[in-house]
C-alpha cells in the first residue's frame, strides 16, 4: 500500500451512482419524538428507528485506506433491514446469482394473485395470518391444475404489499416453470396456447374458492360471540365480484426470467428515489397511476400520513417473503433438480459462494479499500481526527 494521503467520507455502492437528493430517513428526521404518537407497535417502531441510523454515526463505521493511492475514507454503518432503501443492493444481487443455477430451459410465466380490497383491514390487523393465507392459496391453486395433468408443479413467488401511492395492495408475484415433472422424474411441458399457462379464469374461481375456506377455518377462532356476523359479512363481500388473477405471455429466454424477478425480490413500499421534495410539513413523491395506463403523477402527503403508510408495509418479524415450492423447494433442489437439468441437456451449476464486498476508492476508481480501523458510536479514533484536522483545506 502506497502512502496515506487526502481523506474523504467514502460514499456506498448506491450513492456513487446516484444518490438520491432525500431519503426516507429524512422525513423520520423531521417527525422527531412524533414517530411513536401515531400509533405503530413495536416492531414497526424498532425498524423505523433502524432505518433513521442507518450509515450514520448512530450505527459507528469503519475507516478505509486505497490499496493503491493511499487515500484514507471513513464510511458509517449500514442497518441492513430488509425494510430500509440503501441496503437491499448485494441482498439482490446474491439472489440472482443463486437462481441462475437453478434454471430450466422451459418456457416461464408471470403469474400475480392479487387479494380484494374488502381484506385489507384483515390485512392490517392479522398481516401474518392473511399473507401465509395467500401463499399456501396460490401455490394449491396451481397444484391443483397440475394434478389435473399428473405433474409436479414449481413456483417461486415474492409477496408485495403496497401499490404506488403507498396504499395496501397486497399481491404475490410468482415465477411459473411452464410444465412439470410427472411420476417418472421427467419433464412435460404444458400444452397451451402460447399466451397463458392455465386459462385465468378458471384459476380465479380455484384461488377464490380455496383462500375463502381457508379465511374461514382461520378465523374461525378469533371471533367471540358478538361477531358471528364478521366472517358472514367478509365472505358475502368476497364471493360476490370475480378474483382477478394476471398472467403474462411467457418470457423470452430462461435468463431473462430471474433478471425480471430480481427487480420484485427486494424492493420495499418507496425508493428514495421516487421522493421528490420534503419541506416542514409535507412529503411529495411520484408514482404510476396504472388506472390511467400508469401515467407519472406526483402525491403530496404530511410526514405522519407519509410513515403510516410506509409503515402499513413492514412484514412482521421473520416473516419470510420468498418462497420456493415443488420441484424448487429446498428439498428437490438438493438432487433431484439437477437430474431434471441433466435430462433436459444443461450441465447443472454449482451455488456461487457470497463474493466478499470489496468497495472501489472514490479517489482513484481502481484501487481496492481496505478497513484499517472501526468504531462505534462514540466516534472515529483521536489519531484519524488528528489526521483530518491537518489536512489543507482544498481550494475553490
Amino acid at each position: 500500500m502506497r502512502g496515506f494521503k487526502t481523506i474523504k467520507k467514502q460514499p456506498t455502492q448506491s450513492q456513487s451512482q446516484s444518490q438520491p437528493q432525500y431519503e426516507v430517513a429524512d422525513v423520520l428526521n423531521k417527525l422527531g419524538s412524533k414517530l411513536e404518537d401515531l400509533g405503530l407497535n413495536s416492531w414497526q417502531l424498532r425498524t423505523l428507528f433502524a432505518l433513521k441510523k442507518c450509515r450514520t454515526s448512530a450505527l459507528g463505521g469503519h475507516i478505509d485506506a486505497c490499496d493503491e493511492c493511499g487515500n484514507i475514507s471513513i464510511s458509517y454503518n449500514s442497518c441492513r433491514n430488509r425494510h430500509c432503501p440503501k441496503c437491499q443492493g448485494r441482498n439482490r444481487e446474491q439472489w440472482i446469482e443463486n437462481r441462475e443455477t437453478e434454471l430450466l430451459p422451459v418456457p416461464y410465466f408471470h403469474v400475480v394473485f392479487t387479494l380484494p380490497e374488502v381484506l385489507n383491514k384483515t390485512a392490517l390487523h392479522e398481516p401474518k395470518m392473511l399473507y401465509d393465507i395467500l401463499f399456501e392459496s396460490a401455490w394449491e391453486t396451481l397444484q391443483t391444475f397440475g394434478k389435473n395433468k399428473n405433474l409436479q408443479m414449481g413456483m417461486i413467488a415474492v409477496l408485495h404489499t403496497w401499490g404506488q401511492n403507498l396504499s395496501l395492495h397486497p399481491h404475490l408475484h410468482c415465477i411459473v416453470p411452464g410444465g412439470g415433472v410427472d411420476e417418472n422424474g421427467a419433464w412435460k411441458n404444458i400444452k397451451n396456447d402460447g399466451k397463458f399457462l392455465f386459462p385465468v379464469k378458471a384459476l380465479s374461481k380455484v384461488f377464490r374458492a380455496k383462500f375463502c375456506e381457508k379465511l374461514k377455518a382461520n378465523l374461525k377462532d378469533k371471533f367471540n360471540e358478538n361477531q358471528e356476523n364478521e366472517y358472514e359479512k367478509i365472505r358475502q363481500n368476497l364471493w360476490g365480484k370475480s378474483w382477478v388473477i394476471y398472467a403474462k405471455k411467457p418470457f423470452g429466454s430462461p435468463k431473462s426470467v430471474v433478471e425480471y424477478l430480481g427487480r420484485y425480490t427486494h424492493k420495499i413500499a418507496i425508493s428514495n428515489g421516487r421522493i421528490r421534495g420534503i419541506d416542514d410539513k409535507t412529503v411529495t413523491f411520484s408514482y404510476k397511476d396504472y388506472r390511467q395506463k400508469g401515467i407519472k403523477k406526483q402525491m403530496v402527503l404530511s410526514h405522519e400520513e407519509f410513515i403510516r403508510r410506509f409503515a402499513m408495509h413492514i412484514l412482521p418479524k421473520r416473516f419470510v417473503k420468498i418462497r420456493h415450492y415443488g420441484f424448487l423447494s429446498s428439498t428437490w433442489k438438493r438432487q433431484k433438480l439437477k437430474n431434471l437439468q441433466q435430462n433436459l441437456g444443461i450441465q447443472p451449476k454449482e451455488k456461487p459462494l457470497p463474493k466478499p464486498f470489496q468497495p472501489k476508492c472514490s479517489c482513484c476508481k481502481t484501487g481496492n479499500l481496505v478497513t484499517i480501523a472501526t468504531f462505534d458510536l462514540r466516534g472515529p479514533p483521536q489519531w484519524f481526527l488528528e489526521m483530518s484536522q491537518s489536512q489543507p483545506t482544498p481550494k475553490k
